[in-house]
């Protein structure tokens, strides 16, 4: 009933029933509409073999419930959109695999929701496999998957531990890997091998050295925020190169995730033993801070139109003494903090009908290092006939360190059988050190001031176009593509300046041609590298024998030039001038007109060469079921190798070395998967080592880094290298495992470095020994703490330790003066990694410790009587620590070197060289959504 007066009459209620009615419609009619445009999200993952960890294609995703399905591409990605917003069910479907229904995915509206998946093989007749999408996240293939379905032996580090560490490239990552060593902070050795028996990699194709006198890679020029992994196999199959025994490492870049994302980070530390205190480094120029300093240095032109084969005249000497940059002396000043920052940006761009995915992502540093209470010393045999010590030096140095670099990595799929990738990167790093040291020489009876600067860039390229197409519903994959690579070394300006300090005060020691030297390098090498690979499956497309075949071709050129100079005295300089500072000695008041003070000539020391390599390789390989038990891969690669070497000496001396070798190395693997937790591999290859270009070159030169004088040997033959494995794994849930592995490697005329005997300046040289051989254990162990204690559920504990021995057998060698029976160089008799990790059980925080321990290994095989030349064991203890802030920011902070422990290497008594180079102490801001 309606009250007296109400406004409320039947018609005024009519009308709004209508009105109402109307309202209703509407919204019927609109709130789907609203819905489905601003309640959906987009559903993407990557579905992989349980058993293989391949992507697989063709595989049907659908929305439960609903018409929404999709498919995966070649790289095994689905991309749904317009996924409405909420809880939903997935199911998979393949031919040849059980279905799989995904439930409890959460779709938030406006975003992208990431479900990486994986199926089993069917081979009887399976129901639906029902799972939730807690249990099936992360399932994806992570580096301990790789490990455990991998062909051969392998480790691996991932992006993630990486960012559990404070290690800053991809050297200091890597020396977490089961058996591998760093030498220098940037040279990797494995299972006690020199760094010739390892190979280095960049997403699957080979890394040129910047190095000149070596072939190998330094690892430190890869900044670690750029990549997503380190594998390093451990043996030989079919569809490698053969040229290692140690190890083969190969970097991957980062990739694209699977949804757009943005992040920044940046971070700060210091040093505590130079950070604000003083202390020597290279004089600096306005290039410096972005690795572009070497233009300032560059050998003048006038060098280059002198000819240094008749009597120079004053004038001439002059003008080539003023052309130089005139700087002598290491700078004194503070030591600045470290700093670096870096930026990612990743996302999808609709080109095609699948669109163009993107990876950008860059990153600089800035750090500072000091070797404090530095003793450079030699070792001789004198009256006593035990090592006695020659010449000490003590002193500090202090460098100054950039590295920047960046990738661009694109990929897309064509149709749904053909993916094309293109990966792109540059790094470059910059080193400028001072040092300044006093001691005695054992040519002069007089204590000597020596002041040091140097200056090298590197940088490093490489764009790499690769492709992937599958034919016959997956039973043909092909697989090619090419790589443009290269590398630059330029070290144009190292100075050396040397003082008498008979008289207390330093005087330029100007008679001698080692007073004040300047030395000009530059290396350039690069490398073009095609291949193509061809997989069938017999049989069962998921479970079926799959035969590989492919081959390679790859072309690299290398040029090395290298000058020195030296400035001495013609006659004495004015009295007390010999005691000014090298720059005023240097800065024109006695290097004007016809002054004759000066004469500046070329010394033996460096050495120029070229050298192109040619390398073509085809193979052929299985792998094979054998029952549902044990697994077979067996095949064998045939390489020819031609090499060019042309050498021409400071002198003007040519030489001309072209070896050319073919040779065929088989490789048989085994698997016995015991239970569904339990591998057990045996393998049986070969596998080579080849001269290096300057090993193969008769002219003597003298080493840009190491300062020996060395001769080359054309007669070099390469090695060959049996190997010889037996691994034992159990993985007791995901991210666990528990592992033994016992190797065992025969060398036939390993090259080694001697001491040739001679009457005056020692020479070495380079012969094949007889034989050698390297075996030992490794134990690796990643376990979750819960097995103690329930409450120790968030803690994990990691360790590996290798143990070895090896032996060389140098044979007669004749004039060979060098230890002959001994160990191989650079093998340590264990090495030791550990760490204790925590993870948060909500929120994403962790804190890890690390330790590492090398043993003894031989830096130099000594010259006899004298012992070897040993770096001794150090112990390393880091630490890293990262969590939430607020939001989308989070913090890291990194302590480095925390024993600060002496590095230090003797030859018997005697301490050939020893420093300490401080803690690190980092902090860090990451963004990112």
């Amino acid at each position: 009933r309606l009250a007296s007066g109400s406004r409320w009459t039947p018609n005024r209620v009519a009308q709004m029933m209508f009105a109402f009615r109307r309202v209703a419609l509407a919204s019927a009619l609109l709130v789907p509409a609203m819905l489905t445009a601003q309640g959906t999200g987009r559903l993407t993952g990557a579905v992989v073999d349980a058993e293989t960890g391949a992507a697989l294609p063709d595989v049907r995703i659908e929305i439960v419930g609903s018409p929404l399905q999709g498919s995966t591409t070649v790289d095994g990605r689905f991309n749904i959109s317009g996924v409405p917003a909420g809880t939903i069910a997935i199911r998979a479907l393949r031919i040849g695999y059980a279905p799989k229904r995904i439930s409890g995915i959460v779709i938030a509206a406006g975003d992208v929701t990431e479900q990486p998946l994986t199926l089993t093989s069917q081979t009887v007749e399976l129901g639906e496999i029902s799972v939730t999408a807690e249990v099936e996240s992360g399932s994806v293939s992570s580096v301990l998957d790789e490990q455990r379905n991998s062909t051969g032996i392998i480790n691996a580090v991932s992006a993630e531990q990486i960012a559990r560490s404070p290690d800053g490239d991809a050297a200091a990552a890597v020396q977490r890997v089961s058996g591998v060593t760093v030498q220098d902070g940037r040279y990797v050795s494995v299972r006690g091998l020199g760094d010739r028996y390892t190979q280095a990699s960049l997403n699957g194709a080979r890394i040129p050295s910047p190095e000149p006198e070596k072939k190998v890679v330094p690892l430190d020029l890869f900044p670690s925020s750029l990549l997503a992994s380190i594998s390093t196999s451990k043996t030989f199959t079919p569809d490698q190169p053969g040229d290692f025994s140690g190890g083969s490492v190969d970097i991957r870049t980062r990739d694209f995730p699977g949804r757009g994302f943005l992040g920044l980070s940046v971070s700060g530390g210091y040093n505590d033993a130079i950070t604000g205190q003083g202390g020597q480094f290279g004089t600096g120029e306005s290039g410096d801070w972005l690795a572009f300093g070497a233009s300032d240095r560059r050998l003048p032109t006038i060098f280059g139109q002198t000819d240094f084969n008749r009597a120079l005249t004053p004038a001439e000497n002059n003008a080539l003494v003023n052309s130089l940059r005139n700087a002598w002396s290491p700078s004194t000043r503070t030591g600045s903090p470290n700093g670096s920052f870096g930026a990612s940006l990743g996302g999808r761009l609709p080109l095609g009908s699948n669109g163009l995915t993107y990876l950008l992502s860059s990153t600089y540093s800035n750090t500072a290092e000091v070797r404090t209470n530095e003793v450079r010393a030699l070792a001789a045999t004198l009256s006593s006939g035990n090592a006695e010590e020659l010449e000490r030096f003590e002193g500090t140095s202090g460098l100054n360190s950039v590295l920047w670099g960046g990738i661009a990595n694109f990929s897309s799929t064509l149709g749904s059988h053909t993916k094309v990738s293109l990966n792109n990167t540059y790094n470059r790093t910059m080193d400028n050190e001072g040092r300044r040291e006093i001691g005695s020489s054992e040519n002069y009876a007089i204590p000597l001031l020596i002041q040091r600067t140097r200056y090298v860039e590197r940088n490093i390229y490489s764009s790499q176009l690769v492709l992937h197409h599958e034919v016959a519903n997956g039973r043909l994959g092909i697989d090619w593509g090419g790589t443009l690579s290269g590398v630059q070394r330029t070290e144009p300006d190292r100075s050396e300046f040397v003082s008498s300090l008979e008289n207390g005060t330093p005087q330029w020691f100007g008679f001698s041609n080692e007073g004040a030297v300047r030395t000009f390098g530059d290396l350039s090498e690069h490398s073009t590298e095609g291949h193509a690979d061809f997989t069938f499956t017999l049989g069962d497309v998921s479970s079926g024998p799959r035969v590989r075949v492919g081959g390679l071709y790859r072309s690299t050129s290398r040029d090395a030039q290298n000058r020195v100079y030296s400035i001495s005295l013609n006659k004495p300089l004015p009295v007390g001038a010999d005691e000014l500072p090298a720059e005023e000695i240097f800065g024109g008041s006695y290097s004007s007109g016809d002054d004759s003070y000066f004469r500046i000539v070329p010394l033996s020391a460096g050495g120029s060469y070229t050298g192109d390599e040619h390398l073509g390789a085809g193979y052929a390989m299985i792998a094979t079921p054998l029952g549902q038990r044990f697994d077979l891969v067996a095949g064998a690669r045939l390489e020819h190798d031609r090499i060019e070497v042309n050498s021409l000496s400071t002198v003007g001396e040519a030489s001309l070395g072209t070896p050319e070798f073919t040779d065929v190395l088989p490789s048989l693997a085994l698997t016995w998967h015991t239970s569904d937790r339990v591998n057990l591999r045996l393998s049986a290859t070969q596998t080579l080592s080849r001269p290096e270009y300057r090993e193969l070159s008769p002219i003597l030169y003298r080493e840009v880094l190491g300062g020996d004088n060395v001769k080359g040997n054309p007669d070099l033959k390469r090695a060959l290298i049996q190997n010889y494995d037996l691994r034992f794994e159990f993985y007791p849930r995901r991210g666990e495992i528990l592992s033994v592995a016992l190797f065992a490697k025969q060398f036939r005329d390993p090259i080694e470095r001697i001491y040739q005997g001679t009457s005056g300046t020692r020479i070495i040289s380079y012969v094949n020994a007889d034989g050698a051989h390297n075996y030992g254990v490794e134990l690796e162990a990643r376990k979750s703490l819960d097995l103690l204690a329930a409450r120790l559920e968030n803690f994990s504990v990691f360790t590996n330790a290798t143990i070895m021995h090896s032996r060389i057998s140098l044979g007669d060698r004749s004039g060979s003066v060098t230890n002959a029976d001994r160990k191989m160089v650079g093998q340590a008799p264990y090495v030791l990694n550990a760490g204790l990790t925590w993870n948060h059980p909500t929120a994403d925080a962790s804190a890890t410790i690390l330790f590492n321990r090398v043993g003894e290994r031989i830096t130099e095989a000594g010259e006899r009587p004298l012992p070897d030349v040993i770096e001794q064991p150090r112990s390393v203890v880091d630490l890293s620590v990262r969590f939430p802030l607020a939001g989308l920011l989070s913090a890291r902070i990194d302590a480095k070197n925390l024993l600060d422990a002496d590095y230090r290497i003797s030859q018997g008594g005697i301490t050939r060289h020893s420093y300490r180079a401080g803690r690190v102490y980092t902090v860090g801001f990451n963004w990112s959504r």
